[in-house]
Formats: structure tokens, C-alpha cells, sequence
């Protein structure tokens, strides 16, 4: 048998600190071990609303249209090129790191045009840029600006309200279309303050679900704009799954089991409370930076985010010394210390490694994650300072 099927036994969990996928509560496992319904059933229908109006209230806002497809986050942003842009049409796509271009490719792969607006590797979305280049756009060719809110490649969180501004000033019609795959369920994002026409998203991170589920939230200009859009589409075209029949609101058959999961874990976090939400990932990222501050103390390690207000609360991006094996580290610490963790993406590849923190996760389970990053660390002969130390520090007058 395959080793997959058949892995070695051992004790306890292995701990899963990649930025998505994430831990998975017990509550959504059992929630997606129920059996599947027929689609007549009108438990059906009842778990795609509390879906739909569990994200509405993630994301503050309550008039919003949301969209579910059986798709990854590049699945949602396919959806998003397809009902915002026409054919041939102009996207901003603001600088941010390895996401933000790979969503620019995607859209130039469907046929639309990219403007870039440059990125500062370490630094977050420049919201200036974006204010010349539409005040430059004098004709209003720009459709839609399409910015990323975290990037898990390089663990920046940018100023959405700054974004917003810079349109505003600009005095330029564009869409604000904001991905929010890494930061929903981790960090407050309130869509109708910030000003947000379209959010997209996914399962598999902050909401604490396996991937497969993305998704939109569109506001009223989105609609509009989708309406108004020619450019042929089936399987994303919002307008025709804008339907009271599941089976149309899905272009077919709902991923039964992976909503009944979306379900729970929405539960899981209003149960929590939102504000507990986003202060329990503030500590723990408190906690990770504490301890890449005291790593780094030795010389070798260091933040890949310059702006420490700009570093998520979803992910950590760590910088190594030239000439360091990524990929040996990320070996030991997961073969020998049960820690799996992320390597780095696009430019980063090689020259960074990353620590997921979101999600269904707690103090201890960063503390053990910190420690086995540390002893792998020190088994690859790569020098650094007392890291987990100071989470502990950290974490312990957090608490207080």
C-alpha cells in the first residue's frame, strides 16, 4: 500500500503551522462526516443560508450578495476577472508580493490588461502609487483596482482604508476588489466601512475548513457591474447563480460536506465573538514575533516584513542567510520535531521560510510549533538567539 495510506505510527499530532491549510476543529470534522443529502431536502437549502449569512456577518455586511464555488482562491479570483472586467478591459493590480502578481498573470491568462503599480520588496501596498496611476487613467479605462489584503508570501497586511482613500482622491470610478483568502477570520475586516465592492475568499485558512470552497461577496456596484459585463461565462457568472434553487446557485451540486463544515466553523467563531476572534490572533502573532526577534539576535534570521506595523497576524515570513536549504529545514522540523510549516513562495523561494498562526490555534499549540522551529534551527547549524523565551514573555503578559 501507498506510504500515504499507511503512515508510520506517531504519538500525539503532528503540528500544522503552514499560513493555509490550517488545523481543522473537531467540530468541523464531525460537522463533514455526516452523510450527504438529496438535494430536495430542505436541510439543503438551510446550510447554504447559514453559510451565506454567517459570511455577510463575518464581513460586516448584510446586504451583500455571496457567491460559493467548488474552487481554491484562484478558482475566486477567476470568478471575480470574469464578472468585473470585460474582455480586453484594464485592471489595477496593486504591488504586494508573490499573490498580487500571480493574480495579475491569472487575469492577463483570461484576456484582460494589468496595470501594475510597483511593490518594495518588505514594504505593503503603496497607496500613493495607486492615486497617480488612476489620476493618470484620465479616460477611466481602469475597471476594477484589485489589491490583496495579506500576502502569505510575504506575510504584509496592507492599509485597505488607505486604498480606499487613494480611489477617492483620485476621483476614479473603479470597483475596490479586495482578496481577503489569508486575513477573514483572523484579522477585522469590515467591508461596507472600508468601502469594498467585491471580497473574495476561501475555506481552507482563517475559517478553519479544508480547501475547496471559495467564494465572493458582491456589493451593488460589483452587481451592477457584472450585469453590464458581455464577456462570455457560465460556470462564475454571478448573475446566473443569483437564484433561490441551490442546485443553481452552484451551476450543479453543492460540496454538501465541505458546507456542512463552513457551518460549523462559522458557528465556532461567532461563538467565540469576533473581537476574541481578532485578539486571540493578535497575541499569537505577538508571540511568533517575539520569538523571530530573539531568533534574529544571532544574526542570521530576520523579518522579511520592514514595517513592523504592517507584519499579519496571519503568517510570519522569516528571512535566512544566503546559501541556507530551505527545504533540508523544513524537512527536520517536521520529520524530527512534528512541526510542518511553509517554505518560500515566487522571489522568496529559497530565501525564507514561514509560520502559520491562524486559525484553530492557541497558545500552546505556537509554543510547540516555536520550539520545534527552534530545534530545527539548531540542528541545521543556522545561529540564533533564545526565540522561544521570549514568546513565552510575551504570551504570559498577554494573559495578565
Amino acid at each position: 500500500m501507498s506510504p500515504i495510506l499507511t503512515p508510520p505510527r506517531i504519538p500525539g499530532r503532528r503540528f500544522l503551522h503552514s499560513p493555509g491549510p490550517t488545523p481543522l476543529p473537531d467540530a468541523v470534522l464531525h460537522a463533514m462526516s455526516q452523510q450527504p443529502m438529496d438535494l430536495a431536502d430542505p436541510r439543503v437549502d438551510a446550510n447554504i443560508a447559514a453559510c451565506e449569512d454567517g459570511l455577510r456577518r463575518l464581513l460586516n455586511s448584510p446586504a451583500a450578495d455571496v457567491f460559493f464555488f467548488a474552487a481554491n482562491g484562484h478558482g475566486a479570483w477567476e470568478a471575480v476577472v470574469e464578472n468585473v472586467a470585460d474582455l480586453g478591459a484594464t485592471v489595477l493590480v496593486a504591488g504586494t508580493g508573490h499573490f498580487s502578481e500571480s493574480w495579475a498573470v491569472q487575469t492577463e491568462a483570461l484576456g484582460r490588461q494589468v496595470l501594475r503599480t510597483p511593490w518594495r520588496e518588505g514594504w505593503p501596498i503603496d497607496a500613493s502609487a495607486i492615486e497617480q496611476a488612476l489620476r493618470d487613467d484620465r479616460g477611466h479605462a481602469v475597471q476594477a483596482v484589485f489589491a490583496v489584503h495579506t500576502d502569505t508570501a510575504s506575510s504584509l497586511s496592507s492599509d485597505l482604508a488607505a486604498i480606499r482613500r487613494a480611489i477617492d482622491a483620485a476621483g476614479h470610478p473603479a470597483l475596490l476588489v479586495v482578496d481577503v483568502v489569508a486575513s477573514a477570520g483572523a484579522a477585522p475586516f469590515d467591508m461596507d466601512a472600508l468601502g469594498v465592492d467585491v471580497a473574495m475568499g476561501a475555506s481552507q485558512k482563517g475559517l478553519m475548513c479544508p480547501p475547496g470552497v471559495g467564494w465572493v461577496a458582491v456589493k451593488a456596484r460589483g452587481m451592477a457591474a457584472a450585469r453590464a459585463n458581455p464577456a462570455p461565462r457560465f460556470y462564475w457568472d454571478w448573475v446566473r447563480r443569483r437564484d433561490d434553487l441551490s442546485y443553481r446557485k452552484f451551476c450543479g451540486t453543492p460540496p454538501q460536506n465541505l458546507l456542512f463544515g463552513l457551518e460549523a466553523a462559522l458557528g465556532l467563531i461567532f461563538s467565540e465573538g469576533l473581537p476574541a476572534v481578532h485578539a486571540r490572533h493578535a497575541l499569537l502573532a505577538g508571540a511568533v514575533h517575539a520569538a523571530v526577534e530573539g531568533w534574529a539576535s544571532a544574526g542570521a534570521l530576520g523579518f522579511f516584513a520592514r514595517d513592523a506595523a504592517a507584519r499579519s497576524v496571519s503568517v510570519t515570513t522569516i528571512t535566512v542567510p544566503p546559501g541556507t536549504d530551505v527545504e533540508a529545514l523544513r524537512s527536520v522540523a517536521r520529520e524530527r520535531f512534528q512541526v510542518s510549516m511553509a517554505g518560500g513562495l515566487g522571489p522568496l523561494a529559497g530565501r525564507a521560510f514561514r509560520i502559520g498562526h491562524l486559525g484553530d490555534c492557541n497558545p500552546a499549540m505556537v509554543l510547540g510549533a516555536l520550539g520545534g522551529v527552534e530545534a530545527a534551527l539548531r540542528v541545521q547549524g543556522i545561529a540564533v538567539g533564545d526565540g522561544v523565551t521570549r514568546a513565552v514573555q510575551h504570551l504570559a503578559q498577554g494573559a495578565a
